[in-house]
């Protein structure tokens, strides 16, 4: 299978929603990339809609009950911070940049999830320091290239605050313009992450927000010029996406305070979580209920009693229930017990003391780490789609995509690549490429429309 580009650059803008492509339309550097670029925006997301798995599947082409990474973090009650999904060995299957080094392409993959301890050849993982005795930069430089994060943190280091926003992307965007004119990778995965963490702090409408998406604007006119000033503008390809949007929340759903008044979850005199018979595992907007022994069926029931005591009032903030079978059908984790769908404004928190609901404010939003925006909703919810803007190399110029799904990115980034994915659920976006008949090849400038 023959390659359609040279060079790949995948810039990942990490919550960015249908929602917001009329104030895109608005930013010089956005409009002039979304002006003649093949795009859709109305891109189905995946269940959890969550930024691991989103990631995941973006580059495996493939639902979370395939490719394993269920959630952002891992099942550990009790534990104020749980281990995320960081390591490459989470994955089932490969990956679009393990096919793209089989292949003899230089790969970076910068802040992309689930990266570490991945072969690749310029990779700064996202990973932060979840133990006392841990520090940010060796943890990163353990789980990553070493030379090349050592480089990129002698350059531009000193920009950074650990893992703050904004000043983490602004790290990153210096990062990534230096890869793309040093390095010219054949691959190049880029995450930005300010947009989803100030809608998280602060709102999905909040200036904060409208503040953060004209940095991105910023950020993307950087690269825009850092891949023209690398002479690789006929040479490349560039795709612009989110992976999820979000819904402003007033509520916090936690059902663990509900298990542990049955007596399925069991604490100390210090409230610490010493035995579970049931545990709900939030993914924001949705969560998972898990039975610690698949054969306690009378934990199971009891689990049932809770759920059906709450789904008759909305006011308890369920939308809806689904079985283990059908959360498996929908592509998430199918050994969770049960899964559950939060209402508008509502989300599932971990945490197992205090009231069944609480009201989100800014006092719980900065002492409790709650969110007044949130994902991990339905791929179905209203409203709740996101978007992708291509352009470059064997890219035709201003095809629409009326609707697509998250899954069909990989497969289409592969073909571009010329390697496959193997047996994916989604599909290769033909339409936009150059190999489909009866399209025409026209401009597609980075810098001016």
């Amino acid at each position: 299978m023959n390659p359609l580009t040279n060079h790949l650059i995948v810039l990942s803008f990490d919550c960015l929603s249908s929602l917001d492509v009329p104030a895109l339309l608005k930013l010089p550097n956005f409009k002039t990339f979304i002006d003649g670029s093949s795009y859709c925006t109305n891109v189905q997301t995946i269940y959890p809609s969550v930024t691991y798995p989103c990631h995941t599947s973006i580059i495996t082409g493939k639902y979370p009950s395939k490719h394993g990474v269920v959630n952002n973090t891992f099942i550990q009650p009790g534990r104020t911070s749980p281990d995320w999904y960081w390591h490459r060995r989470t994955i089932n299957g490969t990956t679009l940049y393990d096919e793209a080094k089989k292949a003899g392409m230089k790969t970076a993959a910068l802040l992309w999830p689930v990266t570490a301890k991945a072969k690749i050849d310029y990779n700064m993982p996202e990973i932060f320091a979840n133990r006392p005795w841990q520090n940010q930069v060796m943890v990163s430089l353990l789980n990553g290239t070493p030379l090349y994060q050592m480089e990129m943190e002698a350059r531009f280091g000193k920009i950074r605050r650990g893992i703050k926003q904004p000043e983490l992307d602004d790290f990153v965007l210096e990062s990534t313009v230096h890869t793309i004119k040093a390095k010219k990778p054949g691959l190049m995965l880029v995450h930005f992450v300010d947009l989803d963490s100030q809608r998280h702090h602060h709102g999905f409408s909040s200036k904060e927000a409208n503040a953060a998406l004209k940095r991105h604007d910023k950020r993307l006119g950087r690269v825009l010029r850092a891949i023209q000033e690398a002479g690789l503008s006929d040479s490349s390809t560039v795709f612009i996406l989110g992976d999820h949007s979000a819904l402003d929340v007033s509520k916090a759903i936690k059902m663990n305070v509900l298990l542990k008044e049955k007596g399925l979850i069991k604490t100390d005199i210090t409230g610490k979580i010493t035995g579970w018979k049931a545990y709900c595992k939030s993914c924001d907007g949705s969560a998972y209920l898990y039975v610690n022994n698949p054969a306690d069926t009378e934990t199971k029931r009891a689990v049932e009693n809770v759920i059906d005591s709450l789904h008759h009032d909305k006011r308890n903030g369920i939308e809806k229930v689904y079985s283990s079978r059908e959360a498996k059908q929908m592509g998430a984790d199918g050994n969770a017990d049960f899964m559950l769908e939060a209402v508008k404004g509502f989300y599932f928190e971990d945490n197992h003391e205090g009231m069944f609901l609480e009201d989100v404010t800014k006092e719980s939003v900065l002492n409790k780490n709650f969110s007044f925006a949130c994902h991990g909703y339905s791929p179905f919810k209203e409203n709740y789609s996101t978007v992708f803007f291509a352009k470059g190399k064997g890219v035709l110029n201003g095809v629409r995509i009326p609707s697509m799904k998250l899954i069909d990115e990989g497969p289409t980034f592969a073909r571009l690549l010329g390697v496959s994915l193997g047996d994916t659920d989604g599909r290769i976006l033909e339409e936009i490429l150059e190999l489909a008949p009866g399209n025409v090849k026209l401009n597609k400038s980075f810098i001016t429309s």
